[in-house]
């Protein structure tokens, strides 16, 4: 028959205190083997998690303890052990012969290693306090200090908005890669930074490019950026376009567009073509001067300069729509 042990009294000293909560821990271990999902603080146990503490016991070392009995000495700080057979008993399920067993195998450590714990425990604590702390406020600052900042492109001469969906941006970021950006169809920019100052390197078809510098301001996220147009594109989409009389005319001012040495890429149109081709300057100026040898609109995707004059074009024919 299963024994029942009731509520029970003899003196606490320091020693049987410490070696009372290490034989607690064990029994939580021993619980762990039963229960995995058990809660590892044996005071924070409740009601199923008592009962099933209650059937293993029995089990085990065929013992009973009341539930009042758990939360006067677990539960709660006793001032008092709980009677040596219900220590032995505990001590037999812990794995140990009895109560003295486990006091000899124990008592001898455990105080030293509960006071290096507490120290330990501080010296680890703490640090981590703080770095937890510097790692919140750097969060914050983070977050308060990224903004979102919407760019607009202007025609420096005009003052016309550029609504040309081929602006490309490079935000430089020192030492590192620069960050790529495309802009909208209608030739707007946003772009998310927790930087004060930026520096921008602003490229377009038919604008020169451009290193624009800005002190950002959180209240104003709105930031207009003029660009001087690239006339000597223009005036290649011009010649494209209108039926200039006078293609001698015509083609000594091309001549004087290009490096002798220029290249010029044509670039794939799905619609029109399906190999990039390549043209030297009188090819082109050629192909330029007869515009019904054109089967559709000159686009200027990108140029680059020498000495003033174009040294490579890159350009595309989109075919008119009907």
């Amino acid at each position: 028959m299963a024994n029942t042990f009731p509520n029970s009294v003899p003196t606490l000293h320091q020693e049987d205190s410490t070696c009372f909560a290490l034989l607690k821990e064990e029994i939580v271990s021993v619980m762990t083997n039963s229960y995995p999902g058990i809660n590892p603080d044996i005071r924070e146990w409740k009601g199923q998690e008592i009962t099933d503490f209650q059937e293993d016991l029995f089990i085990k070392v065929n013992g009973r303890l009341s539930e009042k009995w758990f939360y006067t000495h677990i539960k709660s700080e006793a001032k008092s052990l709980p009677r040596i057979d219900v220590l032995n008993m505990l001590s037999k399920y812990a794995g140990y012969n009895n109560w003295d067993d486990f006091r000899f195998r124990n008592s001898a450590t455990l105080p030293t290693a509960k006071v290096k714990s507490k120290e330990v425990s501080v010296f680890v604590k703490v640090p981590l306090i703080l770095l937890a702390t510097v790692i919140l406020l750097f969060i914050v600052y983070m977050l308060m200090n990224t903004q979102n900042y919407r760019f607009s492109f202007i025609d420096a001469d005009t003052g016309e908005p550029i609504l040309d969906g081929h602006i490309q941006v490079d935000m430089l970021m020192g030492n590192e890669s620069p960050l790529s950006y495309t802009c909208d169809p209608n030739g707007k920019l946003s772009l998310r930074t927790d930087q004060s100052k930026i520096r921008l390197v602003v490229r377009s078809p038919y604008y020169m490019t451009d290193t624009v510098d800005r002190i950002l301001k959180k209240f104003n996220r709105e930031e207009q950026v003029k660009l001087h147009a690239d006339a000597n594109a223009l005036m290649i989409r011009f010649f494209s376009q209108n039926d200039i009389k006078g293609w001698q005319e015509r083609r000594n001012k091309l001549d004087k567009l290009f490096s002798d040495d220029a290249i010029i890429y044509q670039v794939p149109d799905d619609k029109v073509l399906v190999a990039m081709e390549l043209f030297n300057k009188k090819e082109f100026i050629d192909k330029l001067s007869m515009p019904a040898a054109i089967p559709g609109q000159i686009e200027i995707l990108g140029s680059k300069y020498k000495d003033g004059r174009i040294a490579i074009l890159r350009f595309r024919i989109k075919k008119l729509s009907k």
